[in-house]
């Protein structure tokens, strides 16, 4: 027996999740099932997180997690648990199959067989928001080294494991070139490492625009995790349903399987769900435990209930489908399948399959890091840069002169333009004459002297070079 843990969530997921548990327990499923509760009445029970002390216990003690849909009350003060869970325990891989059942459920590409695997921690889910003026909020962008090395590597090694031959990187680095260019730079630095795999790399936005029109085009995909977090919905709904869609979230200890829709709460308690996304996550929950030939077995049995157009209110179509059913009575047909494959949809084979396993990242050496200079950000509300200029001129040091003012990112001192747009969120670039190094003395006699002079200085940012290269943004305009 394998101890697995169980939330059966919030909506339909009660729903769902019975209907889940017991099409795999009928093919075999050798699993010893706790069951915890998450989801919406532990918010409003007062713990803000949505999850208890005990049930993460569970969780990090069994090492698998099986999540029905949450439900997250509205208004301030909750965090999505979802995404508190992948970062808690290391869920670095968000791994979402998207494969047609053309012609049984509707959709504009027959061939579509895409696996999305997006990165799960970090990028702009890593959640640090600040408001830094009256006009002007942020939120900080984090990409690592470490979450690209690994969320790469799991891209390529799914590849090969599975017998895919491509993998595909979306990133927006023409734009963000520090943070986007890092993982497409370590994209390209592990592709290197896969001379058997094809690799290439798109720009976000005509890659969705490619998958979206032709996603045969596309094997496995490799992401950031908002752009994963988007473009995995959109390949989902476009081979047929986000409904039919499951996920796993793997990290090197712990790993989480669920379906990637919502709780739907207008549909809860009336049987008409449909758990094929939730049976999705356990059927690859199923492979990550190793209980391959169950996995198997519910896999074909499903579908080929799909095939004989056994079908949910959901992907009912007349024509196409042979009988509609609720929750329960498909389950049933389900389980009334299993140990028969489809004829038309290719069946599946995980028989033979071993789990995919990842050595440990090993964090790499130290590079040479020098200061070399400072962006002071300046809340004013003042509309003329060369009047800021004028003001923030009389801090600097003849070492540590001002160099550029910038608007939400755009060049406006010196030699800006009138048209421009400026809000009351200012960065003010002081770097050294020469190409000298800083100290972070300067830096505080600096701020030292915008407060003598009365300028609201919001906070700065550390402008570095690593092996004595400028490793920041340069002023859009610049």
């Amino acid at each position: 027996m394998t101890p697995i843990t169980v939330a059966k969530g919030d909506g339909i997921g009660p729903e769902i999740m019975d209907a889940t548990l017991q099409i795999i327990l009928a093919a075999g499923a050798q699993l010893a099932i706790e069951e915890i509760q998450v989801g919406e009445q532990v918010y409003l029970a007062g713990n803000t997180s949505g999850i208890a002390s005990e049930a993460w216990d569970s969780i990090r003690r069994n090492k698998v997690f099986l999540k029905a849909p949450i439900t997250t009350p509205q208004g301030g003060g909750y965090k999505s648990l979802n995404v508190t869970t992948r970062k808690m325990l290391g869920l670095y891989a968000n791994v979402r199959p998207c494969t047609s059942l053309f012609p049984f459920v509707k959709t504009k590409h027959p061939a579509m067989d895409v696996v999305i695997i997006r990165e799960n921690e970090e990028d702009l889910y890593a959640g640090i928001e600040h408001q830094q003026t009256d006009e002007v909020v942020q939120c900080l962008k984090l990409i690592s080294r470490p979450g690209c090395e690994k969320i790469v590597r799991y891209a390529f090694e799914y590849a090969r494991h599975y017998g895919r031959h491509k993998v595909s990187c979306f990133t927006k680095d023409n734009i963000m070139k520090q943070t986007d260019g890092l993982f497409h730079q370590v994209f390209d630095e592990i592709a290197s490492e896969y001379p058997d795999l094809q690799n290439e790399h798109w720009i976000v936005d005509i890659g969705a625009a490619k998958l979206a029109d032709t996603p045969q085009a596309f094997d496995v995909i490799v992401m950031p995790n908002l752009y994963g977090d988007i473009l995995s919905d959109v390949a989902a709904q476009i081979a047929g349903s986000v409904g039919l869609a499951g996920s796993a979230n793997i990290g090197e200890e712990v790993a989480m399987f669920e379906a990637i829709h919502g709780s739907a709460p207008r549909r809860a308690g009336q049987n008409l769900a449909n758990p094929s996304g939730l049976l999705q996550g356990a059927i690859m929950m199923l492979n990550h435990i190793g209980q391959f030939a169950v996995a198997e077995r519910v896999h074909n049995a499903w579908l080929k209930t799909i095939e004989d157009g056994v079908h949910t209110y959901d992907i009912y179509k007349e024509g196409v489908s042979s009988q509609q059913v609720g929750t329960r009575e498909f389950a049933q047909a389900v389980i009334d399948r299993l140990g028969e494959k489809p004829a038309t949809l290719k069946g599946v084979s995980h028989s033979n399959e071993t789990p995919l396993q990842l050595p440990a990242y090993r964090r790499k050496a130290s590079a040479p890091k020098e200061l070399i200079g400072v962006d002071v950000f300046v809340h004013w509300s003042g509309s003329n840069p060369q009047e800021l200029a004028a003001r923030v001129s009389g801090i600097q040091s003849a070492d540590l002169p001002l160099s550029l003012i910038t608007n939400r990112g755009i060049k406006v001192w010196p030699d800006g333009f009138r048209e421009t747009f400026c809000t009351d969120h200012w960065r003010c670039r002081f770097l050294p004459t020469q190409g000298h190094s800083v100290t972070k003395q300067q830096i505080v006699d600096l701020l030292a002297k915008a407060i003598e002079a009365d300028l609201d200085t919001i906070k700065t940012e550390n402008l570095y070079a690593f092996h004595g290269k400028p490793a920041f943004s340069m002023g859009q305009g610049q």
